[in-house]
């Protein structure tokens, strides 16, 4: 491997390696200190050589840094690396999953223009297009997230943007990235996936067709519960559009939230095979307990869409939801009987999360809204962390006794 620190540069060397290669290797900048691990610049601006030559750095007639808000060392080698992971030819990073998808909109969409987005997403989504983006002259649909004769139906003249999550939040459902990005190009509309819950260790949807992938870095991509992030991938032509909005509006990832991702991104793969085989292990025996009514996971051969999912990703996913007998004050003696899970909304974490979706993720919206989402009084969402899988079904147990 090549060691002109001058240069400052390895991803030449890295053409065709493996994924876990590019998940530990891809986007390292080495300064001429000759650092193995990746140097964390915590630096709001920087200095340049001469007048002339800070001129031409504003104004983009040459390449370096200018300003943190927008370039930062750390921070492009985060952004390199995950979109290396996903075959993307770049990537923009952000402060957050929810800023993500607010610069994709604010850089694709203009007012009058229409967006479908599928009904099956984070509450937050849901509240960010309609408390805030409808106010703005953006027209919004739902859709049902499987439904493609639905997705087409709902097309208009103006339909400019497709909005999915795939696999769903908290339900596991998912749609035919490959089917739907068919219909979004036949009438000139880009398609963009949230792959927070597969992660690229697990999906792609760039090679299945989809226009811009998106990550709330927040969840598996740092993998400890650390730090707040989001990044925006696609081609560059679309991401010009994201960088100039990040530039002039400030939604930024820091530096070093940066650095943890990219420590997250090489144990990234391992991690996501830990947390999908003991994912399996309690979607299985959860289908089998009395007092559990219904069981949402993908890789369990009862869920509707197991063939399609184990077509279009490489797992099933970490997260578990699953309804119980007896209505909210059930599934709320559940969730307070357990005591090694953490009763917390994040998940992507090493350690495992429960959450009542009806009064906390998905809180905000109307009862109409969680009824479209499937979202009902006594589901529970469980996000499998690394912990033993039989302290974890101990721990599930005690909530079943608790019925």
């Amino acid at each position: 491997m090549s060691q002109d620190w001058d240069a400052g540069r390895l991803d030449s060397d890295l053409d065709g390696v493996g994924f876990d290669t590019l998940a530990v290797r891809a986007g390292q900048h080495r300064t001429p200190e000759g650092e193995h691990g990746e140097a964390m610049f915590l630096t709001s601006s920087y200095v340049f050589r001469t007048a002339a030559d800070a001129a031409a750095r504003f104004a983009g007639e040459v390449p370096g840094n200018v300003y943190s808000r927008y370039t930062n060392p750390t921070v492009r080698a985060f952004e390199e690396r995950i979109a290396a992971l996903e075959g993307a030819e770049q990537a923009v990073a952000t402060a957050s999953g929810m800023s993500a998808i607010l610069a994709i909109v604010m850089s694709q969409c203009s007012a009058g223009d229409h967006v479908l987005v599928s009904r099956s997403v984070f509450g937050s989504t849901i509240s960010l297009f309609e408390k805030y983006l409808k106010r703005f002259g953006i027209e919004v649909d739902y859709p049902p997230l499987a439904d493609l004769a639905g997705w087409e139906a709902a097309f208009k003249p103006t339909t400019k943007l497709l909005f999915v999550e795939s696999p769903s939040n908290p339900l596991a459902e998912l749609v035919d990235i490959r089917a739907l990005a068919e219909i979004a190009h036949a009438r000139d509309a880009l398609l963009v996936v949230d792959n927070c819950f597969c992660t690229p260790a697990l999906q792609q949807p760039l090679k299945l067709g989809a226009d811009i992938v998106m990550h709330s870095a927040t969840k598996y991509i740092d993998g400890q519960g650390r730090a707040l992030g989001g990044v925006v991938v696609g081609r560059k032509a679309q991401m010009e559009g994201v960088v100039g909005f990040l530039r002039t509006a400030g939604p930024t990832l820091s530096p070093f939230n940066a650095w943890l991702f990219l420590k997250g991104l090489e144990t990234l793969r391992v991690r996501m095979q830990a947390h999908c085989a003991s994912a399996q292990q309690l979607a299985e025996w959860l289908e089998q307990q009395p007092g559990i009514e219904r069981v949402y996971y993908s890789g369990l051969a009862s869920h509707p869409q197991h063939e399609l999912a184990k077509r279009q990703q490489s797992g099933f996913g970490a997260v578990v939801s699953f309804e119980v007998a007896g209505g909210k004050e059930a599934a709320w003696r559940f969730i307070d009987a357990t005591r090694v899970i953490s009763i917390t909304t994040n998940l992507g974490d090493t350690k495992s999360t429960i959450a009542h979706p009806a009064t906390t993720s998905h809180g905000r919206l109307s009862p109409q809204e969680r009824a479209n989402a499937g979202i009902r009084d006594n589901l529970i969402r469980v996000a499998v962390g690394l912990e033993d899988v039989a302290d974890l079904k101990a721990d599930l147990a005690r909530g079943l006794a608790a019925l």
